[in-house]
Parts: structure tokens; sequence; C-alpha cells
């Protein structure tokens, strides 16, 4: 049985795939199903977040006295990923005294569960070829292995599911490992994110959408033109789901007037213009609208990446010395960086100016026409800066909705 769905995009026939975290929860799932029953399995089914049932071949079967290792086999389907093929392991193993102190106990990475034979323990960790996070600013604590949060989810549930269904308790602890993962970071962005020794197990849906840049852009104006087609002349724009959150939590809005570009800000822009919008409100995570007061309007990081190089030029430009300005441009996060102009008592006029100058490369980009808007915030602090006639915008696209 194929795991890949046929997904049509750009009028081409594409195979969509799945992501390390689907591969990490079926191999935990393989091993500790083959701890607890004493039998080995050829394949596992595991139920993603998408809602969509794998069916995964397990390799490279090891067992020894009270643990089982086993790998799924990543597959992208036809989105370039470097980490297409490679071999995603897990190893379930009984715990007899727990390896961790009460200091080292994080919730979130592993879980305790009351049952019938007492208690059950699951433990998360990662070992060969996983990154650890180094630095603030990700949904991992500095020292913690890169695995995000819904691949946490899934491994344990996994787990969880198979222990209840064995009536096994007491502390099992779970690796995961990948070893082509320290060659391949090279390749990848974690370094520049400060996550060092591997690659990341990722994944929100558990499934890979391929997805060309053309397809996406295209994707883009198709949902603005709905907007305006359906007599819409305002709208927000987020790059993603930080942008998402943000405006629903912290500015209340939940309604269907926000449109994702992504990294595409600039066409984004254009497409506005193009389909007539009055105005759009910008709303992003610093991490990336920072870029804009450089003239980036394409903020993948493949593209371009000066965050810090724009605030260590603002930084100066407010009066930093020499010292301060070469801390934030050996900075890897721009929560670290934040962090120095605050301790400097820099971060309020720093962030003036760099308003000022996403503001201006905003309206060189959208002209007269168009009412164009930013609100830059961080998970940490809140709204750090808006342009002008943000809050006036922000009205105007409530009141759009409320018509």
């Amino acid at each position: 049985m194929s795991n890949n769905r046929i997904v049509w995009k750009n009028q081409q026939k594409l195979k969509s795939g799945y992501t390390t975290g689907s591969c990490a929860a079926a191999a935990a799932k393989a091993a500790a199903h083959m701890l607890f029953a004493g039998e080995t399995v050829p394949q596992i089914s595991l139920m993603t977040p998408a809602g969509i049932l794998l069916y995964l071949d397990v390799e490279q079967i090891q067992k020894g006295t009270g643990w089982v290792s086993c790998a799924v086999r990543k597959d992208s389907g036809d989105d370039p990923d470097v980490t297409n093929g490679i071999l995603v392991y897990a190893k379930a193993e009984f715990i007899t005294q727990s390896g961790v102190t009460e200091a080292d106990r994080d919730d979130e990475f592993r879980r305790r569960i009351e049952v019938p034979g007492g208690m059950l323990e699951i433990s998360l960790t990662g070992g060969r070829g996983v990154g650890r996070v180094t630095c603030k600013g990700l949904k991992q604590n500095i020292g913690e292995p890169a695995i995000n949060p819904v691949p946490r989810q899934m491994i344990l549930d996994a787990v969880e599911s198979q222990a209840k269904e064995a009536g096994v308790s007491g502390h099992i602890q779970v690796e995961i490992s990948i070893p082509e993962g320290k060659a391949l970071a090279a390749k990848t962005f974690n370094p520049r994110l400060g996550i060092e020794g591997g690659i990341s197990v990722l994944g929100t849906s558990g499934i890979v959408e391929p997805m060309s840049e053309k397809a996406l852009t295209e994707t883009i104006y198709l949902e603005m033109k709905v907007l305006r087609e359906n007599g819409r002349d305002w709208c927000y724009l987020v790059p993603g789901n930080y942008g998402s959150t943000f405006l629903r939590e912290t500015l209340g809005y939940d309604g269907k007037l926000a449109v994702k570009c992504s990294n595409y800000i600039g066409e984004t822009i254009d497409d506005a213009v193009e389909l007539g919008m009055k105005g759009i409100l910008l709303i992003g995570h610093v991490g990336k609208l920072i870029k804009l007061a450089a003239g980036v309007m394409n903020t993948h990081s493949r593209m371009a990446d000066c965050r810090m190089e724009v605030l260590a030029a603002h930084s100066a430009m407010a009066g930093a010395d020499s010292e301060t300005v070469s801390r934030l441009m050996k900075c890897v996060t721009t929560t670290e960086a934040l962090d120095i102009l605050e301790e400097e008592q820099l971060l309020e006029t720093v962030m003036e100016t760099v308003m000022e100058k996403i503001e201006y490369y905003i309206r060189q980009r959208s002209g007269d026409n168009l009412k164009t808007e930013v609100i830059v915030f961080s998970d940490e602090r809140g709204i750090l800066g808006e342009t002008k006639g943000a809050r006036w915008l922000n009205e105007q696209i409530n009141a759009e909705e409320n018509r």
C-alpha cells in the first residue's frame, strides 16, 4: 500500500510524503510494540495529525535484554528535501531506575500515567544525529533535543498506546536517533538557528505536502482574489502560524480576513495592488519582519539573512559602543539580540528606527494606491513596533469583518 497521496499543484501531479516526526513516532510505536509483545513486526500503522493513516515498513530491527531498536525510512514524496530517504531510529528500553533527576524532569519530554499495574513513565530523549538547542528563541529550552512539540506528542502517544494495550507499567525510555543527521545538518538552517549536532525532528500535520514556489505564490494570490471578489477591501497579512496566533490571542481577531503570505511579502503586496485592495495590515514575528528594514521582501533564509546586520546597524545609530555591536553580530536568534538591546537600554530606540525603515520600504513597494501598515512582535515581549497607521487600519479591517 502506497503512503504517497497524489496532489495536484500548478497542474502538476505530485506525491506527498511524511515528516521526520511521523517516522520517529512510527519507529517508537514499532519498537515499543516489539518490546512489550516479544514479537517482530515488519510494518507499523500510524495515524497522523492530518487524519491520514500511514502503513510504514520497519527496518534495522535489533533486540537486546530489555530493549528494542528499529528504524523507519523518510519519504518526502515530490517535495525537495535533504532528509529524503534517511533512516529515523527509535530505541525503546525498560529503565529499572530513573535516569533523570528532578531538576532534569521536563513534562514536555516525559509522561507519567497511572495504569492498572502501577505507574507508567515514558521519557523521551534525542540520540546521535538529533540536534541540540543552544540558543533561546526556539520551541525547546537550551540543551534539549530539537524534537518539536507535535512530534513529541506523537511519539509519547504512540508508546503510551502500546504500553496500555500490553498492560505494561514502569519506566520506558525512548531515544530517537538519526545517524545521518549530523552530516545533513550542514545543508539545513539549523546551524544558523543555534541547533547543533544534527537535524530537527519536525512536522505539524505529519504529512509533507509538495509545493513549488510558483504554486505557493499562486495560492496566496487566489486567497486574496477570493476576498476581493467577495467585496472585501481590507485584510490582514500574516507570514504563518506565529502571526495567526498573535492575531487571535493578542488582537482578539479570529475571522476570515487574514491571508497567509509565507515568505513572499513583496509578491503579496504586488497582488494586493493588482487586485485593487484598499489596505493590508502585515503582522509578523520580529525574526522574519526585521528583514524588511533592509528592503528584503522575500524573507526566506535562502534569499537573505540580514537580521543581525539590521539590529547592529540601528543599535550603532542609537549610540551603542563597538562591543555591543559586535555582540549583536554574533547572535544567532533575534531573541538573544533583543535581550542585549534591552540590557543596554536601546531596545525602544532601535525599534523606532527599524519601524521607520520598514515603513519606507513597504511604502516603496505598495505605492500610493494601497494603504500598507505593519505590526512587529515577539513571543516574549508582545508588540515591539508598529507603523503610524497600524491601529487605524486594524479598526478598518475589524469594521470590514462586521459589516
